[in-house]
């Protein structure tokens, strides 16, 4: 009995120490990856995926570009403002269409997005896209992926691993795919907690208003989606993504924040 007891406070000890604060939140995160090795693995991975899913070109190209620069431009100037360190100071940002049915997008550590051409049609504006943008860029900023990775290895007893075995361990790899698996199933993706998504949705805003579009669209294109999903198979999108009137409720609440940092372009 001492033994477990002594374990438990030894891995107690462990997570506690090894949880960072999020600035722009205060929310205390558990974090067992560094952000390098994280970002090693997430390059191999989107390598691999642009080889199969090879980028689109056009107009909608250009758009998802000039889009998510401007994105990532506003939330650097942001970071800035507040005085704060940019996390994503480091990252090289890549935004790139795929030509795929799929309603779906995401962003990689390190700033590598993807965006699938099937979900134009619902975001329908660079607007509408921006607020996808600034959704997804958030989760990877305020590394919620890299939370949840955490959790399911402190989880699966891996929270002693150093960097250098994360990606040579099996069970550590296994969950990394699940995490951000973006050619894996999507029901098998670990899904992002209620708070995760509040904070993406509430500071996608931000970005996306800071960029220049007018986060008060965000309660359409949410809407939109919520009505595509009702009926049909689940967009992909929403497979980590809960959909509910709960969430356009809590967007409604936080407009008049974003509306603050919002200047037409």
């Amino acid at each position: 009995m001492k033994r477990i007891l002594f374990l438990i406070t030894i891995c107690a000890s462990l997570v506690f120490s090894s949880c960072i604060r999020n600035a722009v939140t205060g929310r205390n995160q558990l974090s067992l990856v560094s952000e390098s090795d994280l970002q090693s693995m997430a390059l191999v991975q989107y390598k691999e995926f642009l080889t199969t899913n090879k980028p689109a070109g056009g107009s909608n190209a250009d758009m998802v570009k000039r889009v998510g620069n401007r994105v990532a431009t506003a939330l650097q100037q942001y970071y800035a403002s507040k005085g704060l360190t940019n996390p994503a100071a480091n990252y090289s940002w890549e935004f790139n269409l795929v030509e795929n049915k799929e309603v779906n997008a995401w962003c990689m550590p390190g700033g590598k997005v993807v965006v699938y051409s099937g979900i134009l049609p619902v975001t329908q504006t660079e607007t509408g896209l921006a607020i996808v943008l600034g959704h997804e860029i958030t989760h990877a900023i305020f590394g919620h992926g890299k939370e949840r990775m955490s959790q399911q290895l402190a989880a699966e007893g891996l929270g002693a691993l150093g960097g250098a075995a994360l990606g040579g361990n099996a069970k550590a790899a296994n969950i990394f795919n699940n995490v951000y698996g973006v050619t894996a199933q999507y029901g098998a993706l670990l899904p992002n907690s209620r708070k995760q998504e509040l904070e993406a949705d509430h500071y996608g805003l931000i970005f996306a208003a800071s960029a220049g579009y007018n986060p008060a669209e965000a309660v359409d294109f949410w809407t939109r989606m919520a009505n595509l999903s009702q009926g049909q198979k689940t967009p992909a999108f929403f497979s980590d993504h809960p959909s509910d009137e709960d969430r356009i409720n809590q967007i409604r609440k936080v407009l008049p924040e974003a509306q603050q940092y919002y200047k037409p372009r």
